[in-house]
């Protein structure tokens, strides 16, 4: 038989050679991989290329791409057994005229059948079926016009006119992937039929398209009332819409048209061509505000990206977070994730192109609203297991304070329950580091620090500084973690999981959901990136006056420098590539530091009023530097210490400060590390080593025991958040504070001490420490809470308190006592307190 191609005239005649050149003579593309030997095919075995649409010019890319990169022509002669075909190519789906019917697009093309025939006939025969994607306007690093993104790839088969516009408009911007060889052999195993094995090709080979389709531009949502639809058909929402009805005596219609509002509130509305036109302004953007954008690991959702569903999971710490993100997954060639928003920005024009962006929307609260609960809950299952990508905040909100909060369980505890419930596609999550050296939002951080009410959160008013936009915010940097797979972590939880039934109601997947937010938020300060603002936050506002002569400051630049080295976090830290010259250069640049000349040498310093701003940049990386620092606190202030003891104490200690900053070390790896440390700090001579196991500070008068103190101030607000909690409890006594007691208490005794001792250090008294603070207490079970509310303890509060000493000069031990005993003494704060506190 010979084989031959609807609709195409003989390709190998003058006509197609003269359109090949006049296609290429406009057309540019980019071709993956970029060398043929990555294809791997196997040499001797007949090559068979698969294009997805017909379309001429698809065709004519296909002959000349294959021509450049020296693979087998697809317009040479193909022969398989006794099939003979004129051309080794063929198309999935063929006709796409208006009057062409199923039948007609969907059936197989006379080579597909023909080869489909050999090979069940005979068992020798073997071709290896390469499918090429071709997309118009999809190349990932190039756009330069609004009217070329709207009609850029979509999932919508395109006619012949769309398909010339393209080409037109989108030519310079074409994407060619080569993909792995197919064995026909391999898929026509099973002894099938000839009608069986030519169905079980072409659904293999259109899975693989839309596998690749999927990669390049997301999968096909279809229209948004068609997702509405949806929802309101599935068994939950039904179920909830009769509940609704009854409990609010109205009809079925209208319980239906308020699931109808809801789902209309919440869902996105998904433009591939607005995503495109938002690229160019986000170009412009980052060109604008940022000197670099540096990206780190983000080979890692390469990998996993092909038929898996991903949900990235990103550290908060600005509204940009979201849009920088987006950005750079869509041109690093994948589909921007699906974001969930705060119904806040759901605002006129802005909420618009948010959803065509890709946002879907939720309220701060479902409380009271069993039925927009179901609708969210159905929506966000929906996404799941249709693929698309998807992108929340663990964290809940935006950190005030600079370091990673406390994960909440809402939508993380949804896409656990809807993973149990249906769990045919793997669900892998990606722990994402968003790292500044400025962020648009520092004041007003700092005012809702000092305790200004929190203003309500608009995308609007952070556009509207675009106007104001130079380029003084240094690079951004973000780096991608460890990817977490689902199944995988519920595996190690629970073994059996998956047989259990999704129907029966159980507790585990609420406590699943808690352990696995630890877990991510722990990936999540793994992945860090050390950038030059970090560390000059560590190092000048450990000084008294956030002020230090600049060859100090190059050694304790350089200390940093050494124990991010010599005993690194993780693996997947980032450390900073810049001396300590370049640091302080940097700084300068940015404005972040000053220099004072002098004729004794040259001072650097934080320009006033720059100080407290400067500590939300050291809390991006405080948790790298907290084993060291604390290491310095103990040797610093008792002098000479047993190596033993040193454990025993860093041991007692790590308990509250390692659940607090999620610490990766386990009681079996803590040791390892603190000898890591140790043995940076000998090598940098901030600590001697005298007979035996015991550890030595320097001499008081000297420069190094100077700079092993500072090493040490990093993490001392952190330990007297500790004490001043834990002497409260102590004070107050077991079962008479409940838990919102404790954490107002606690924060208004450090609002006080802040006022009288702390220099201007806003984030000492942030509530939402405490309250992660003493919610790890719980979770650890060093305090239980009662069924009325009451938190209790045992004599265990001694052991911490004992470890204080060892950490905590006398006079801030003794400040905090008397100040929390004053607090203790008279309950009713006063006036002053009490304005404070309604601040």
């Amino acid at each position: 038989m010979t084989g031959t191609v609807s609709r195409v005239a003989d390709i190998s005649g003058w006509w197609t050679r003269l359109a090949r050149r006049v296609l290429y003579s406009w057309i540019r593309t980019t071709v993956f991989p970029g060398r043929p030997q990555e294809l791997g095919l196997a040499p001797g075995k007949p090559v068979c290329y698969v294009l997805q649409d017909q379309h001429f010019s698809n065709l004519l890319v296909l002959l000349e791409e294959s021509r450049r990169a020296g693979l087998p022509p697809a317009d040479a002669a193909l022969r398989a057994g006794r099939a003979h075909s004129r051309q080794s190519f063929f198309f999935l789906m063929r006709g796409r005229g208006l009057t062409d019917t199923a039948r007609e697009r969907y059936s197989p093309s006379p080579l597909m059948s023909c080869l489909v025939r050999e090979a069940v006939a005979d068992v020798s025969v073997d071709v290896q079926l390469v499918p090429v994607v071709i997309l118009w306007g999809r190349s990932p690093d190039k756009q330069d016009s609004i009217l070329r993104a709207l009609f850029s790839e979509t999932w919508q088969a395109p006619g012949r006119l769309r398909q010339l516009l393209s080409i037109l408009l989108n030519g310079r911007h074409v994407l060619v992937r080569f993909n792995p060889p197919l064995s026909l052999r391999e898929l026509l195993q099973g002894g099938l039929a000839e009608a069986q094995a030519s169905r079980k090709l072409s659904r293999v080979l259109r899975v693989h398209f839309r596998r690749q389709r999927e990669m390049a531009i997301g999968p096909d949502l279809s229209h948004r009332n068609t997702q509405v639809e949806t929802l309101l058909a599935a068994s939950p929402v039904r179920s909830a819409m009769a509940a609704e009805s009854a409990g609010h005596n109205i009809s079925i219609g209208e319980a239906e048209s308020r699931a109808r509002r809801f789902a209309l509130e919440i869902a996105s509305d998904y433009s591939y061509g607005v995503v495109r036109a938002m690229e160019l302004f986000l170009t412009w953007l980052w060109t604008h505000l940022y000197d670099g954008v540096e990206v780190y690991n983000f080979d890692v959702v390469t990998r996993i990206a092909s038929g898996q569903g991903i949900v990235y999971v990103p550290c908060h710490r600005s509204h940009i977070d979201y849009l920088l993100l987006s950005y750079i997954i869509y041109r690093n060639g994948l589909t921007p994730p699906h974001i969930a928003a705060g119904a806040n920005l759901d605002m006129p024009v802005i909420g618009a192109l948010l959803r065509r962006c890709g946002a879907f929307f939720l309220r701060r609260s479902f409380k009271g609203e069993p039925l927009y609960a179901a609708v969210f809950h159905e929506y966000l299952h929906l996404m799941l297991t249709r693929g698309f990508p998807l992108e929340y905040f663990i964290e809940g909100g935006r950190s005030r304070s600079g370091r990673t909060l406390m994960p909440k369980a809402g939508i993380l505890g949804m896409t656990v329950s809807s993973f149990v419930r249906e769990h045919a596609r793997p669900l892998v999550f990606v722990p994402v580091y968003i790292g500044y050296e400025k962020v648009m939002e520092g004041r007003t951080y700092l005012a809702e620090l000092a305790g200004k009410p929190k203003k309500r959160e608009s995308l609007w008013d952070l556009l509207q500084s675009v106007r104001r936009i130079k380029r003084v915010f240094g690079k951004a940097h973000v780096n991608f973690g460890e990817p977490l797979a689902l199944a995988d972590f519920l595996d190690a939880y629970r073994p059996g999981w998956f047989a259990e039934s999704a129907d029966t109601p159980a507790d585990w997947p609420r406590d699943a959901t808690r352990c696995a937010a630890i877990e991510l938020a722990g990936r999540i300060n793994r992945a860090a990136v050390v950038n030059p603002v970090n560390l000059i936050a560590l190092a000048l506002l450990a000084t008294p006056r956030q002020t230090a002569d600049e060859q100090a400051l190059y050694r304790l630049l350089g200390h940093y420098r050494a124990l991010a080295g010599g005993a690194p976090y993780s693996p997947a830290t980032v450390p900073c590539a810049l001396d300590a010259g370049q640091i302080v250069a940097y700084t300068e640049r940015l404005g972040v530091v000053e220099r004072l000349a002098h004729p004794l040498g040259d001072m650097i310093c934080v320009p006033e009023g720059q100080a407290p701003l400067l500590a939300y940049f050291r809390n991006n990386v405080l948790h790298l530097f907290a084993l060291p620092s604390l290491i310095a606190c103990l040797l610093s202030q008792n002098r000479a210490l047993d190596g033993s003891l040193v454990g025993e104490a860093v041991s007692g200690i790590y308990g509250l400060m390692g659940a607090e900053l999620f610490l990766p070390w386990t009681s079996t790896t803590l040791p390892a590390a603190v000898d890591a440390v140790i043995g940076v700090l000998l090598a940098r001579g901030l600590l001697h080593r005298a007979a035996g196991s015991e550890l030595l500070a320097p001499e008081p008068n000297s420069r190094e025991f100077a700079e092993l103190r500072l090493l040490g101030e990093t993490v001392r607000p952190t330990l007297a958040r500790h004490f001043l909690t834990l002497a409260l409890l102590q004070q107050r006594g077991s079962g008479n504070l409940s838990r919102r007691t404790l954490e107002r208490d606690c924060h208004l005794v450090a609002q006080r001490l802040s006022l009288l001792y702390e220099p201007n250090i806003p984030e000492f008294s942030e509530k939402s420490l405490f309250s992660a603070l003493i919610a790890n207490m719980i979770e650890t079970g060093f305090l239980q809470e009662d069924e009325t509310g009451l938190l209790h303890f045992d004599r265990r509060i001694a052991a911490p308190l004992a470890h204080a000493e060892l950490v905590l000069p006398a006079e801030a031990r003794q400040a905090i006592r008397r100040v929390a005993g004053e607090g203790t003494a008279t309950t009713k704060f006063s006036g002053a307190d009490r304005k404070i506190q309604e601040g």
